[in-house]
């Protein structure tokens, strides 16, 4: 061995003991063991005997020097093991001069944990028997030899800060699957070869190949898992190829991250990996990359994104002896065959914590000038820089380093290529490619669709990924928790409560005595007991009670109640001032105690003969109903009124915060919306939505530090939420880092395919409701990168629901369950589109918002198709990642972000613009009262779904807004005709019965609010009943209907006008005085109704207390 220089460090490998030796020669086998590392002998043991039990104690050590700066490197340690042979020295024979040996086995002991930092290891490796060896076992069940090894270094070789930024690559090369016809195993041998390129030390690069790859016909799929296998030639052991505890495992198609991995692709790969010729390498390649090449390797995947992969074949050629240094030109040329390239994108391990990629990528042919284009790439692995892989397959070689000098030929091509690409740099192209940019046999690659399965992972991902405890810590410091407060009975209404609760048990307890007392002279007595006997019996009661002691025990049993009342009611808990301060409280006390035994009393024995007086509660439900209402009315106070109401009711409710918070964005009150999105986080800081509006206002305040935290922490909480990554795409183009941005989309969409499918079979398992339909009885769907879309040739039909409003298209379930909300509490957003209900007396401007609404039954629900996920499922048009963040978006009204998000819906490679897409842009033009280019997006939506019912739907909106009742009563007649309700429906009979009561058409217009009245009750549509019903002469039910528009809502000058109206008709003074009243106190703004009123007060003489 070389000496080794001064600042080498050695390795120290020894053996210390062999288990279970089986040797050729039963009595005492001698046996020794000799240690290889890369390529060189690092010495012998001495021969040591083996016990009778097949033990042998070696205590044998050898060393190498590592020497970074020449010699054996830290890359070396990586990829390259010890081998430990075992060789077994025959007795010599008569007139024998040497001793005869027989190898045994050999062990491969990897190295690898001294790179990763530590300074020693012991392990018991297995001794893998050579062919023909005793080793083998003959029978299951045998325990296999093996070797106690310990590996030390006097200290680590890496310091602290090499391991936390050096980084190690792993390249496993699985098959070449669909390889061209002409592969055929007879014939010349043929060496298989893969190679590619990856910094090593600094930005020095190093070549990892792939060589002696097994060409097979096909007929089964390959195993799994099988064994990796080290990239050694020459390894005796077969045994020994595997490396220990590394092995290929294969994977579903779709979760990979190369081409070939779309629903379309599986039958083509399923056929190419089970019947078609494949290579098989199933080779692991290891590269130690110092802090320097990490940085080089992150540079160059973010400038090239693609990496080319070299695939090549050439003859192995056995050069005669004594002639293995001469070689002849002529045989030099045309030795690389079938040379083709794969493309593979190395974009993902840039990914916040992907450490790994695995997938099959295409085999093109090996173009100069289309590599470049596509890498950046100046020279080719094999022909220009490897050109000694040649030679080395004369001779036999693997493993012989690349320092060869290329021979004068390959100059001349270095020269020819590198004008080539020069030119291709140039403003000015060639006019003619050289020949050597010609590859028809690399063609065939492309002709047989073949592709290679490679797997790239490294120990540490390139960029960290924020961790979830980290995320939630910095979520707490920005918002800290607010849990909710337990609500506890204590105070004074815990001693009123106690205090009733033992006048109930005194009472009963004094029932039971009068009970055994005189129960038999009640029952025979029964309803003729007079006075004078009950008298009697009170007084023999009073007695009984006062005798036995038990008054004084209820007495006492009643005490420690009152005291209770005193310190906690009246909060007495020091000594009077005076004697008269003391009376004063007691006879407050004792009136206070008398009623509140009272109260208790008349809760145990309940007076049936009062009644109580019936009340109307607005659920909350109502009341975000009622807002939303004032909301396109433009009473924005009235709304801040019902969602306020809200927040009192239930202040621990963070659904109620979350549409608090919406209102606040529609009304541009951007600070009030993020503290309302804030307090809603703040009560649960795992809820996705509150995470994502959180996110959202952090963007639109320019707080884009938060703004990641949030969109990060969502993406942890809800790894499959398909709007929390497609925000956080849209974070990332905000910052332009394209990178991550397409990280998120990429995931986004694979989240969103993963559901659908999910959805789709579901579905077709629980209801039957889901059929396929194909030419030949197969389904093949078309997934883009952006879309869930079907084929051509398949059809999906969805069978309706009874029930008007119910989910027509596939998706519609998944987008009902995918909105809804990790926490009990809260409530399932419906990504419900919705437009503006009607004032009934005067047009106001439309406003999207979608109503999230619980599940619980409710005619706010079953009755109202507005409440129902039906908007979008009409036409059954295909949905995208960006459109599913535009329905979330739309339902908070964050229009800032929905263009930008309408903008990549409209670039999406297989997108483009749809019904549903011009809809959205309407209701943004609406909403600025823009209603040309609304119109404009209305035309181009029917167009696109002429019989989508929501499109005429908006279309009668815009011509309502706009005062074309005319075309506006056509559109709403049109949408209520269809027998798919479109979503928006309270709207539309709301609007459409205003248009009647203009028209003076009553009966249209009262059975169009009796459908309204029906589905969704409110007091716009029990007024426009009341209306109706008025104005047809019908005054009983106008009170009826009226009556209840005031129960829901008394600040309605409109109905006190007319409830002053009822009154004045039918004759009742008081109630038209009091109506009037309030009709003038809530300002009544409609002078014409206002004048009505006048006039009937004039006819009838009264109603008007100021005459």
């Amino acid at each position: 061995m070389e000496q080794a220089s001064p600042t080498g460090k050695p390795v120290q490998i020894t053996v210390t003991d062999g288990y279970d030796l089986k040797c050729f020669k039963g009595d005492s086998p001698v046996t020794f063991i000799r240690a290889e590392f890369n390529q060189v002998v690092l010495g012998d043991s001495a021969k040591i005997t083996v016990s009778p039990e097949g033990t042998a104690k070696y205590n044998f050590t050898s060393s190498f020097e590592l020497n970074p700066e020449g010699g054996i490197t830290l890359d070396d340690l990586a990829h390259k093991p010890v081998f430990l042979t075992v060789t077994e020295v025959l007795p010599k024979e008569k007139k024998q001069k040497d001793e005869k040996t027989l190898m045994l086995g050999q062990a491969v002991v990897d190295l690898l944990p001294l790179v990763e930092g530590e300074s020693s290891f012991e392990m018991m490796v297995p001794l893998h028997p050579v062919p023909g060896s005793p080793l083998e076992p003959l029978q299951s069940g045998v325990k296999q030899c093996s070797l106690q090894v310990k590996i030390s270094v006097v200290e680590p070789l890496l310091t602290a800060a090499q391991i936390l930024g050096s980084n190690l690559l792993k390249a496993t090369l699985e098959a070449a699957y669909s390889v061209p016809e002409s592969f055929i195993p007879v014939g010349p041998v043929q060496n298989y070869m893969v190679g590619l390129q990856v910094p090593s030390v600094g930005e020095k690069d190093c070549p990892i190949f792939f060589k002696n790859g097994t060409l097979k016909l096909g007929g089964e799929r390959e195993p799994v898992p099988r064994p990796k296998k080290w990239p050694i030639a020459n390894i005796v052991a077969p045994g020994a190829n595997n490396i220990p505890d590394a092995f290929i495992v294969g994977g579903p198609y779709e979760e990979e991250e190369g081409e070939l991995n779309h629903p379309e692709d599986r039958e083509f790969r399923n056929q190419s990996e089970c019947i078609k010729k494949r290579i098989i390498w199933d080779l692991e390649s290891r590269r130690y990359l110092d802090p320097t090449a990490v940085v080089s390797f992150q540079k160059r995947i973010a400038d090239c994104r693609l990496w080319p992969v070299e695939i090549t074949r050439v003859p192995l050629i056995t050069a005669p002896k004594g002639k293995a240094a001469r070689f002849d030109k002529a045989e030099d040329e045309n030795q690389l065959s079938f040379h083709g390239v794969a493309y593979v994108n190395m974009v993902p391990l840039l990914y916040p914590g992907v450490k790994r990629i695995r997938g099959a990528f295409r085999v093109y042919p090996y173009l100069d000038s289309v590599v470049y284009e596509k890498t950046k790439c100046l020279f080719s692995l094999f022909r220009d820089t490897g050109h000694h892989l040649i030679q080395n397959n004369r001779i036999g070689g693997i493993n012989s380093p690349l320092s060869k000098t290329v021979t004068s030929k390959n100059l001349k091509e270095d020269k020819i290529q590198a004008s080539s690409i020069k030119s291709q740099s140039s403003d000015t192209p060639l006019e003619t490619e050289p020949s050597l940019n010609h590859n028809l046999e690399g063609q065939q690659y492309v002709d047989a669709g073949t592709y290679i399965v490679l797997e790239i992972q490294l120990n540490k991902a390139l960029v960290p990924k924020r961790m979830p405890e980290e995320l939630a810590r910095r979520v707490k410091e920005m918002i800290p928790p607010r849990p909710p407060l337990t609500r506890q009975t204590g105070g004074a209404q815990k001693a009123v409560s106690g205090y009733h609760m033992q006048i109930k048990n005194i009472s009963r307890a004094i029932l039971d005595e009068y009970y055994r007392m005189f129960g038999k002279q009640v029952a025979r007595l029964g309803s003729d007991m007079d006075s004078e006997t009950l008298e009697e019996q009170k007084c023999q009661l009073n007695y009984e009670l006062n005798c036995s002691g038990k008054y004084f025990a209820f007495k006492e049993q009643l005490k420690h109640a009152v005291v209770k009342i005193v310190r906690e009611k009246y909060l007495k808990t020091t000594p009077f001032e005076s004697q008269e301060e003391l009376q004063t409280f007691i006879s407050e006390l004792y009136v206070f105690l008398v009623d509140q035994m009272h109260v208790a009393l008349s809760q145990t024995m309940p007076d049936d003969v009062q009644g109580a007086a019936s009340t109307i509660h607005t659920s909350s439900e109502q009341l975000r109903f009622f807002a939303f209402e004032a909301e396109v009315n433009e009473n924005f106070d009235m709304a801040a009124v019902y969602y306020e109401e809200r927040l009192v009711r239930e202040p621990q409710n963070l659904e109620h915060w979350l549409d608090y918070g919406a209102f606040c964005l529609l009304t541009e009150d951007n600070i009030k919306a993020q503290k309302c999105f804030r307090k809603a986080l703040s009560l649960n800081q795992n809820h996705i939505h509150s995470l994502l509006l959180c996110g959202v206002m952090a963007v639109l305040m320019e707080n884009y530090e938060q703004a990641e935290i949030f969109f990060e922490d969502a993406t942890c909480l809800e790894p499959t939420n398909v709007v929390a990554w497609t925000l956080l795409g849209l974070y990332y183009e905000i910052q332009n880092n394209d990178i991550r941005m397409e990280m998120a989309f990429h995931e986004a969409f694979k989240q969103l395919q993963a559901l659908v499918l999910q959805a789709q079979i579901t579905k077709e398992k629980s209801t039957g409701a889901v059929e396929y339909a194909e030419e030949g009885g197969k389904v093949e769907s078309s997934l883009g990168p952006c879309r869930i879309t079907s084929g051509s040739t398949t059809a999906i039909k969805v069978e309706a629901s009874a029930e008007p409003g119910a989910p027509l298209s596939v998706l519609d379930g998944f987008v009902e369950e995918s909105s809804k909300p990790r926490s009990d509490s809260q409530e399932p957003i419906l990504p419900v589109q919705s437009q503006d209900p009607a004032s009934s007396q005067k047009p106001s401007n439309v406003f999207v918002k979608e109503i999230p609404v619980k599940r619980e039954v409710s005619k706010y629900q079953d009755s109202s198709t507005f409440l129902h996920p039906t908007p979008y499922g009409v036409s059954q048009t295909p949905t995208t990642i960006f459109m599913e963040t535009i329905r979330f978006l739309m339902k908070v009204n964050a229009m800032q972000y929905v263009h930008r998000v309408l903008a990549h819906e409209l670039l999406c490679p297989q997108g483009g613009p749809s019904c549903e897409y011009y809809l959205v842009l309407a209701q943004t033009h609406l909403l600025k009262k823009d209603f040309a280019k609304a119109e404009e997006y209305l035309q181009q939506a029917a167009q696109m779904d002429y019989l989508n019912p929501n499109v005429w739907g908006v279309k009668g909106h815009l011509y309502f807004l706009s005062g074309n009742h005319a075309e506006a009563k056509a559109c709403y007649e049109r949408t209520i005709s269809f027998v798919v309700d479109a979503s928006e429906m309270h709207f539309i009979f709301l609007r459409l019965g205003h248009i009647y009561l203009e028209e003076k058409q009553y009966e249209k217009a009262k059975r169009t609010y009796l459908q309204a009245c029906k589905r969704s009750p409110s007091c716009l549509t029990w007024l426009g009943l009341g209306i109706a019903c008025y104005r047809l002469e019908e005054i009983s039910e106008a009170e009826d209907a009226l009556s209840e528009a005031n129960a829901l809502n008394n600040y309605n000058a409109e109905v006190w006008a007319y409830l002053a109206l009822v009154s004045l008709k039918a004759g009742r003074q008081l109630e038209a005085e009091q109506a009037y009243k309030y009709t003038m106190k809530l300002k009544l703004k409609d002078e014409a109704l206002l004048a009505e009123i006048h006039m009937l007060q004039e006819t009838v003489g009264f109603g008007n207390p100021s005459f």
